[in-house]
């Protein structure tokens, strides 16, 4: 069955001079690591400008500040034609109080891509569902992140993820090839979305990643309402990205690739785990690293070759 899926936005390609915004519409910045720090310092390393917005470090129990100063400093970044992107500090809790009040006419008027992952992916969802306007799931920090998100902001080549043997989800795999958008990112905060504003999924790559802050029950239970609400029902493919604290996990003689077999073999769709995009992500120097994508953006999905290949939607 051939499924429409309505064309995306585009956004201009970051050139030298171009101003950067960091915002924290969820929580506040890890006092642990300067995340702030790092990330204007690969940004500005590019030659562009950056500033943080007002209300990025605040404190309001374990978010940056109250849901009307989040909302503001958001707004107000897709309002000024000046920020040319937006660039989020972290994610962790809150995005989801404000995903749906965000500006949408503005977004539309002047698109500028929104950089981010886990919590913001309440966010990105928002905004393709909205204003089909892709999103880079990602941060900076880390060689590779930093050029993965370095091309597609400035509409450099493809970037191409290859599935990783040593990685847990690289267990779970269907062959064949899927072309679509690619959109999804963290899984609980797309199972948490059903009901409340989650996007028509047919026709699209979903980009599934996360990570074991509980048992096997919580991704089996978030699938299991992704699927009974249909909203795995005519996917192009499925992308597996990090499953980080799996590795070793079983429950009762189930690991996390029986669970994910489970549900997405059925499907009868390409599959392909393996995928280094997500959390806690490590790079060959054992320091912090992952792939950014583009969400919302055209992809390929070749789970015979072990590629996921993301078109940036720069212009």
């Amino acid at each position: 069955m051939s499924v429409s899926v309505s064309p995306a936005l585009s956004w201009p390609a970051l050139r030298t001079g171009d101003l950067v915004r960091l915002v924290s519409p969820a929580s506040f910045p890890d006092a642990e690591v300067d995340t702030v720090a790092l990330t204007r310092g690969v940004l500005e390393s590019w030659g562009l400008r950056t500033e943080v917005a007002p209300h990025a470090l605040d404190r309001w129990g374990y978010m940056a500040g109250r849901d009307a100063d989040r909302l503001r400093d958001l707004d107000d970044a897709f309002r000024d034609p000046e920020v040319r992107a937006v660039v989020t500090t972290r994610g962790g809790a809150g995005a989801y109080r404000i995903c749906d009040e965000l500006d949408f006419d503005a977004v539309r008027a002047d698109p500028k891509p929104l950089v981010g992952l886990s919590d913001i992916t309440y966010l990105q969802l928002a905004l393709w569902r909205e204003c089909r306007l892709p999103s880079v799931h990602g941060c900076l920090v880390g060689d590779e992140a930093a050029a993965t998100a370095r091309a597609l902001l400035g509409g450099g080549p493809p970037v191409v993820v290859a599935s990783d043997p040593t990685a847990y989800s690289a267990k779970v795999r269907t062959g064949g090839v899927a072309t679509g958008p690619l959109v999804g990112g963290n899984l609980a905060s797309i199972s948490h979305l059903v009901g409340a504003g989650l996007p028509d999924l047919r026709g699209t790559i979903l980009l599934l990643e996360d990570k074991r802050d509980m048992g096997l029950g919580r991704i089996d239970r978030q699938l299991t309402q992704l699927r009974r609400a249909g909203a795995l029902d005519g996917l192009a493919g499925v992308a597996l990205g990090l499953f980080t604290g799996f590795d070793d996990y079983v429950d009762r003689g189930w690991a996390l690739v029986d669970v994910l077999d489970d549900h997405l073999a059925p499907l009868r769709i390409p599959v392909l785990g393996g995928l280094k995009i997500g959390h806690n992500g490590v790079g060959a120097n054992g320091t912090p690293d992952q792939s950014c994508v583009a969400i919302g953006a055209n992809a390929v999905l070749d789970a015979d070759a072990g590629t996921l290949r993301s078109v940036s939607p720069a212009v």
